[in-house]
């Protein structure tokens, strides 16, 4: 049985004849559903993050096995990749999609068609072009979207509890007004509220009008390749990942 094409949405990205769900984390081939398993799928979105760009084995192993994790992580990333390829038909001695590069990493060879961030030196070139005069706020909340940030939470926690829309940020607040812990409880429990834990590496995909808040996409832990609201002041940006020079905080107008 044909199963239905994913919705066109921002959550979809597109290769040769296949579409990736990054929300639903599904699989599609000319609208039919692939089975694949979850930690082959996060290997997969973590290579459609950068096509062309060689990912080390030791970032895989940092953002999708974390050190508390007690698995042979080498097997491990071996049958994701094993598992990968037998997903798409693609052949390890004639890559068509899933290079390796001995003991180095791997690298997406196809062309990925949706939402993309640009390159770290794409976006160098724009930050030492730009003019010295003071930027738009409208012009630097563009600036941001596609670029990794990590959380800094609030009064030394180790987490910080983030809607994942703002239906849930609008029902959050009510229950805060109320003091509704039950409530804040299920929320948690069906992970309509995630705990995200201090330092957590995420992408930025959208500003809000007022620049308060972003819409942005967790890089690793728990909730690996989920979206949720987060309030601009606790997002650092992450020079590690971005390839600049030194941390800024994203707050407004200052």
């Amino acid at each position: 049985m044909q199963m239905p094409r994913p919705a066109r949405s921002a959550n979809v990205v597109r290769f040769d004849a296949f579409e990736v769900d990054l929300r639903a984390k599904e699989l599609y081939k000319g609208g039919r559903k692939i089975k694949l398993q979850t930690q082959p799928f996060h290997v997969l979105a973590m290579l459609l993050e950068t096509p062309g760009e060689i990912v080390t084995r030791e970032e895989m192993q940092k953002r999708l096995w974390p050190a508390d994790t007690f698995v042979d992580f080498d097997h491990s990333l071996n049958t994701a990749i094993k598992k990968l390829r037998q997903a798409l038909g693609d052949d390890k001695t004639k890559p068509r999609f899933v290079e390796t590069l001995p003991k180095r990493g791997y690298r997406f060879l196809a062309a990925v068609k949706g939402p993309a961030a640009p390159s770290a030196l794409a976006a160098d070139s724009m930050q030492e072009s730009a003019p010295t005069a003071p930027v738009p706020q409208d012009a630097l909340a563009s600036s941001w979207v596609g670029r990794v940030a990590k959380l800094s939470c609030e009064d030394e926690l180790s987490f910080a509890l983030v809607a994942i829309d703002e239906a849930t940020a609008a029902e959050r607040r009510k229950l805060d007004a109320a003091n509704d812990d039950l409530g804040l409880s299920l929320m948690i429990a069906s992970q309509r509220l995630l705990m995200v834990a201090n330092g957590t590496a995420l992408r930025i995909l959208e500003v809000e009008q007022g620049h308060s808040r972003c819409q942005a996409r967790i890089l690793e832990g728990e909730h690996y390749g989920k979206t949720a609201l987060l309030p601009l002041k606790l997002l650092v940006e992450s020079p590690e990942l971005n390839s600049i020079r030194g941390p800024r905080q994203w707050s407004l107008g200052k």
